[in-house]
């Protein structure tokens, strides 16, 4: 999941190490959700037109009635994770996945197109540290630290790296460091992850205020003179457990390993090297291949009246390969697939087609994106909506929608129709999901569903990312704001307003 990429260019990263980092500005708090009257007076179509007819209505209620009951969702994502795993681009299992997926949209009875992209094919190799000399050290000791490779990360030489270690909390303690400082060290960002912010909900802006660490970390520190940098793992879960993801590298700027520490080694190093010289030997072993050839899926349920115009649902099918990817973002692949699954099974065909897209190498740069985006974009005009699930699977509160303001008001009957499972809060946003941005910025309205954030960074990008994290309740609701939503977009008189 990268929701936001929260990437740097280097010289904002440069100016991250000139000066405190600034704010990141509130999300846009959720539209109140409407009143008993106003929820009333939707369903009925009262109090101002509605986009659907009471039979419309009646059919996005089964749809989500149906979607709370069926295991398809469920049961895909068991195959996906369990029996196909890890699905890094470029990999073996992320091929796999885009044959399985494709056969499973076949079988649905779907068109479906293999959309090449070319991807990056970085491998993890091996990962260890552990500190070689520290104060306190009993004679002929070592300590292990716990860490992980960040995504694209270079490798140390065979032998490893040794050197001490300089330990800051962010880029203005970093600067206020005398030169040379860090020249020849291993550089440790020791930044918070704002637990307290993501229990009021807020995960996204917690992981995003400790992201920018992971992502720029590699530059500012070369650019001091580190020989390596690790920063603390971006996620709300102190179990030992590192926290991978994408870096970034800058040109003209050398190169250096990067990794993440566990929340609990990132705080030993602080207090270690708080009392005098720490050393750690580190020894990283990526490789990055030529790019390599994928696929998006893509997987057509046509439409009745206008199937050239089209609603997409989606979520990517590649994951980080610690764990298996279930919340991210096997979840949003499998929500998904039940949109389609759903429509097939009831005797639904919208006036419009349904598209659902699996996007390959989200976790690495959306390459998979960027190819639809130019393989598509002389068809914008006829892409009526797109939807993208990728914060997990938790309970959906509503919808996400950015666009016209006017989409608010015409997405207001789908209050009354969600709010029995919960999720009937509609907010607009700038942002729905990192593979629909150049559709959202193309002009098309764009959507994703409301999901709680508050556990979501504990598992997210880790080992923990499995199967057993998945609760069905939870899952089905999401897909049913899916299946609802996208039914809604497909099958009303007049388009979403743009």
């Amino acid at each position: 999941m990268n929701f936001r990429h929260f990437s740097l260019s280097i010289a904002a990263a440069l100016l991250c190490a000139t000066s405190a980092l600034a704010q990141n500005p509130p999300a846009n708090p959720p539209a109140a959700p409407p009143s008993m009257m106003d929820r009333l007076n939707a369903f009925l179509g009262l109090g101002g037109k509605s986009a659907w007819t009471p039979e419309q209505l009646a059919a996005m209620n089964k749809l989500r009635d149906a979607a709370m009951k069926d295991p398809y969702a469920y049961n895909e994502l068991h195959h996906l994770t369990d029996n196909i795993g890890p699905r890094l681009s470029g990999s073996p299992q992320a091929q796999a996945a885009v044959d399985w997926v494709a056969g499973e949209m076949r079988a649905l009875g779907a068109e479906v197109t293999l959309e090449k992209a070319m991807v990056p094919h970085w491998v993890r190799g091996e990962e260890k540290a552990e500190l070689v000399s520290w104060p306190g050290q009993a004679t002929g000791t070592k300590q292990k630290i716990v860490l992980t490779a960040l995504g694209g990360s270079v490798a140390t030489p065979p032998e490893g790296i040794t050197a001490e270690v300089v330990v800051v909390k962010n880029f203005a303690e970093l600067h206020a460091l005398p030169a040379g400082a860090v020249k020849g060290k291993i550089l440790v960002f020791d930044h918070p992850f704002d637990k307290e912010l993501a229990g009021n909900g807020d995960g996204l802006n917690a992981y995003g205020n400790g992201v920018v660490y992971r992502a720029a970390g590699p530059a500012v520190a070369a650019s001091a003179g580190a020989v390596a940098v690790l920063v603390r793992s971006v996620g709300g879960a102190e179990f030992r457990i590192p926290h991978t993801g994408m870096t970034d590298y800058a040109p003209g700027i050398e190169k250096i390993p990067a990794g993440a520490v566990t929340a609990e080694d990132a705080e030993l190093l602080a207090n270690l090297a708080n009392q005098g010289p720490v050393k750690l030997h580190l020894t990283l072993t990526p490789q990055t291949f030529p790019d390599a050839q994928s696929y998006n899926v893509i997987a057509d349920w046509k439409g009745s009246e206008h199937p050239e115009q089209v609603v997409i649902v989606s979520g990517h099918l590649d994951s980080w390969d610690l764990g298996t990817g279930a919340i991210d973002d096997g979840a949003g692949i499998a929500v998904s697939m039940q949109a389609i699954h759903l429509l097939k099974e009831l005797g639904i065909r919208p006036k419009r087609t349904v598209r659902f897209v699996a996007w390959m190498s989200e976790e690495e740069g959306s390459q998979g994106a960027a190819a639809y985006m130019a393989e598509h974009k002389a068809e914008f005009a006829n892409h009526i909506g797109a939807i993208e699930s990728d914060l997990g699977a938790d309970h959906p509160t509503g919808i996400y929608y950015a666009g016209k303001p006017a989409l608010g008001a015409y997405l207001r009957p789908l209050s009354a129709v969600l709010e029995p499972i919960g999720a009937e809060v509609l907010s607009d946003s700038t942002e729905t999901g990192e593979d629909i941005a150049g559709l959202t910025e193309g002009g098309v309205p764009s959507f994703a569903p409301i999901q709680d954030s508050r556990f979501y960074f504990n598992y997210h990008h880790t080992p923990a990312d499995t199967f057993d994290k998945i609760d069905f309740k939870h899952l089905n609701e999401n897909a049913a704001v899916m299946t609802v939503l996208a039914y809604a977009l497909a099958d009303s008189a007049e388009p979403a307003p743009r």
